[in-house]
C-alpha cells in the first residue's frame, strides 16, 4: 500500500521535525499513524520527504526525515477551463481533474453555466477540494485554483481544445505539443454555445460518441491526453 501524503508549507530543513496543526491532527489522531511506520511530506510545488514516525501524542507526530526528492514538472503542462456546475458537480469535477494530473484548473463562468457564484466560498470549496485529491492520490504537485472567469476574462495560451459534441476531430488524434501548455475547455451542463466556441477560438475535439457529463468529461480527457503524452 502507498505512504500516506500530508501537505506542509515548507519541507523539513533538519532531520527530526515536528508534524503538528491540522496535519498533524489528521495523521495523529484520525490516521492514528504510530512510531515505525512511514509516510510522505509534499510542499505543493514538486517536493517530496519520506519520513518514518518516532513519536507520537494528540495532534502531532515527531518524524525522523530520511530523504527529500523533487518530482519535476509535468512538460507539456495540462490547463483545464471547467464550466460551472451546479450542486456537487463542479467539486467532483476538479476532484476527478486532480486524482488524473491535471496541473491548474480555471473555473469558467459560461453563458450556459446555471450555477452563478455569487462570492468566494465556492472557489474555495474547490482549492479545498483539490488539496484533498492531491493527498488522496499522492501528488507532489498542488494544481493551481484560479479565480473564476467570464468568456470575456479568458486568456487561453497553448494548444487550446475545446471539448465539444458535434466536433469531428477526435482528440485522440489531434496533434499535440511536445512542451509548454494544452489548454483544455470543458463546458458546463448545457456545454459550450456557439458564440463562446468562436470567441474561445482553438481546436474542437470529441471523446467518442458518447455524450460525458462535465463532472466526468474532463477527466476523460486528461487521462487519454496523459497516456499520449507518456505520463501513464
Amino acid at each position: 500500500m502507498s505512504l500516506p501524503l500530508f501537505l506542509v508549507a515548507e519541507l523539513p530543513s533538519e532531520s527530526l521535525w515536528t508534524l503538528d496543526g491540522p496535519e498533524g491532527h489528521h495523521a495523529a489522531d484520525v490516521q492514528r499513524l504510530t512510531p515505525g511506520e512511514a509516510l510522505l511530506l509534499a510542499d505543493g510545488r514538486g517536493g517530496l520527504a519520506h519520513c518514518v514516525v518516532t513519536a507520537a501524542r494528540k495532534g502531532a507526530l515527531t518524524l525522523d526525515v530520511s530523504s527529500v526528492s523533487q518530482v519535476p514538472a509535468a512538460d507539456p503542462a495540462i490547463t483545464v477551463v471547467q464550466g460551472i456546475a451546479k450542486g456537487e458537480r463542479g467539486e467532483l469535477a476538479v476532484q476527478l481533474l486532480t486524482e488524473v494530473g491535471v496541473d491548474r484548473i480555471v473555473p469558467w463562468q459560461a453563458a450556459r453555466s446555471i450555477a452563478r457564484w455569487k462570492d468566494d466560498r465556492p472557489l474555495e470549496r474547490w482549492r479545498s477540494t483539490v488539496r484533498e485529491a492531491v493527498k488522496q492520490s499522492r501528488r507532489a504537485w498542488l494544481p493551481a485554483v484560479t479565480a473564476a472567469c467570464t468568456t470575456r476574462q479568458l486568456s487561453l495560451s497553448g494548444t487550446v481544445l475545446v471539448l465539444h459534441e458535434e466536433a469531428t476531430s477526435p482528440l485522440s488524434a489531434v496533434a499535440l505539443p511536445s512542451s509548454g501548455e494544452i489548454t483544455l475547455v470543458v463546458g458546463p451542463e448545457g456545454g459550450v454555445a456557439p458564440e463562446e466556441l468562436s470567441a474561445l477560438g482553438g481546436t474542437p475535439v470529441r471523446l467518442g460518441r458518447e455524450v460525458l457529463r462535465t463532472s466526468t468529461a474532463g477527466a476523460a480527457a486528461v487521462a487519454a491526453l496523459s497516456v499520449r503524452l507518456g505520463r501513464w
